[in-house]
């Protein structure tokens, strides 16, 4: 009686995993058994990285908040694939998250010299003209504070809104330590220290004709198969709502109905999604670390 209901949840998993940073391998996430990696199992960030569907919905929100910056939308405009692969990057990136997040400590500094190294050939100029470098520590810092504050308020909104004021302000403090290591300076560390930077920026940002094709590209992303982009088109409604509201100002406005009907959408299927995946990077890390990801769900 149990083998048709364990069918669905190991397809289901499979399909999930193969859209996850997983998919691209590299990463031993279960051993050297006992390695903590960078943050360990007790840390703020190990407890707002490890579902699925928040993950998905903070990193569609963090590339919204990102590219109203014209340097930081140059470098992935003229330095990567994302117009006909837009999931593929949201894969890599998910990738890093995850190694840095669950991976063991060698694991996670090898990717994060990986990417320094990608970055150091990433350089140009904008379309106004303005130099601009991955390397650029203010740029990182920029990049960096709109993926921390989209993955928290994802977490919240899709997980559980159990997290307190001083476990959000301990993720941004320890998860700074990521952004620091790539050449960021100046970060915050704190959820109002977060607040207070996205007003300071608020000057520099723009929606051109290039934000508008990422907003378009990420409105219908290319994808091989109607659940995915069924998937992809709530997410994206759900990423818009987690903006600032100012960022939101920027972009042209969507329907307040569609985006309640997604965001219900998306709370309803997510323990769906945590109840499929047993061998998640969250996983794989709590087994590396001789823990039960079951009974810790509990706790966070």
């Amino acid at each position: 009686m149990h083998f048709p209901l364990e069918f669905i949840r190991k397809q289901l998993e499979q399909e999930i995993l193969s859209n996850s940073g997983l998919a691209l391998g590299g990463i031993d996430y279960e051993s050297p058994k006992g390695d903590p990696g960078l943050f360990g199992p007790d840390s703020a960030a190990w407890k707002v990285h490890r579902d699925f569907t928040s993950m998905i919905v903070g990193g569609f929100s963090a590339l919204l908040l990102q590219m109203l910056h014209p340097l930081a939308l140059a470098g992935v405009w003229e330095h990567s694939n994302f117009r006909e692969d837009m999931l593929g990057r949201l894969r890599r990136t998910a990738q890093f998250i995850a190694a840095t997040t669950y991976g063991n400590q060698k694991d996670a500094l090898m990717i994060i010299e990986k990417v320094r190294d990608i970055h150091s050939r990433v350089k140009g100029y904008s379309s106004d003209g303005r130099a601009y470098s991955a390397m650029d520590p203010e740029l990182l810092t920029w990049v960096h504070v709109a993926e921390t504050r989209s993955f928290l308020y994802a977490r919240l909104q899709y997980f559980a809104d159990d997290l307190t004021s001083e476990i959000q302000d301990q993720y941004f403090m320890e998860y700074a330590s990521i952004a620091e290591r790539l050449g960021a300076q100046n970060v915050p560390t704190t959820k109002q220290e977060v607040d207070d930077y996205l007003e300071a920026m608020r000057s520099n940002l723009i929606f051109d004709e290039r934000t508008a094709e990422v907003f378009r590209i990420l409105q219908n992303p290319i994808v091989d198969n109607r659940r995915k982009k069924i998937f992809a088109h709530h997410a994206m409604l759900a990423a818009y709502d987690l903006l600032p509201k100012f960022a939101k100002d920027f972009y042209p406005m969507m329907s307040i109905p569609q985006i309640q009907i997604s965001k219900t959408i998306l709370k309803a299927i997510a323990p769906t999604y945590r109840w499929a995946v047993r061998n998640g990077a969250y996983a794989k890390a709590m087994r590396r670390m001789d823990l039960p990801p079951e009974l810790r769900s509990k706790t966070v």
